[in-house]
């Protein structure tokens, strides 16, 4: 049985909270990040706050073995004088919307083997999906996610705002944003690209350029030019 101690009940800590409480082989204890004078002993402490108070937090924890679950963050940010390991899950997570952790790719990282294989054995109890990512490679995967999810996210809100201020439904994008995804699951995406900018259609982007607000043009004029430019 693995013990775990997780601090911090915002989006990340709940979810992994909710999640050991239905896995084998694991007991699980949730605690605010502001109440720290008593922290439970545990075979696995996980800090799943914000990057700029991981450092703070760690410093005031003994427990033997201490791990942090965010992708920027380097496994020297941990504080502790104990064993150190970062529990990253590749994930997008919001407060009311269910994850499936066993589709989750878990991103770990340890001092030794030993904590490794320990952190790995916890990760298989909610998921298949498990790499040995070190901290200089973790932060270029969380910039690669930044790109692929939050900017994405924020493309699909500019899209909404167009199609709002033109009275269509969004939900006609539907279809079209569940293809694209898919897409790159068995193409490279320079290859799945479509669309006016990669044709160099200039009549079509000229006339999206004439429908769209001053900064929805400098977007769509950039991302238009990186594509073009293969960048």
């Amino acid at each position: 049985m693995i013990s775990v101690v997780i601090i911090g009940n915002g989006n990340v800590g709940s979810h992994l909270y909710k999640a050991f409480l239905y896995a084998d082989g694991v007991t699980a204890t949730l605690i605010n990040s502001r109440n720290l004078e008593k922290i439970p002993q545990a075979d696995i402490t996980i800090i799943a706050v914000t990057d700029d108070v991981i450092a703070k937090i760690s410093s005031k924890v003994k427990n033997s073995f201490v791990v942090h679950t965010s992708g920027s963050v380097s496994i020297n940010s941990l504080k502790n004088n104990t064993s150190k390991g970062v529990f990253y899950m590749l994930q997008t997570f919001s407060k009311n919307k269910n994850v499936d952790f066993s589709e989750i790719p878990f991103c770990l990282e340890a001092d030794n083997d030993e904590d490794f294989l320990l952190l790995k054995k916890l990760a298989q109890s909610l998921g298949k999906k498990v790499y040995q990512i070190d901290s200089k490679q973790r932060k270029a995967l969380h910039v690669a996610a930044v790109f692929v999810n939050n900017f994405t996210n924020h493309m699909y809100k500019i899209g909404y705002d167009v199609c709002t201020e033109h009275s269509v439904p969004f939900e006609i994008l539907q279809p079209l944003i569940n293809e694209t995804a898919a897409k790159v699951a068995t193409l490279l995406p320079e290859k799945a690209q479509t669309g006016p900018a990669i044709r160099n259609d200039k009549e079509t982007i000229k006339n999206h350029l004439f429908l769209l607000n001053k900064n929805q043009q400098k977007i769509y004029t950039l991302i238009t030019k990186s594509i073009q430019n293969g960048d």
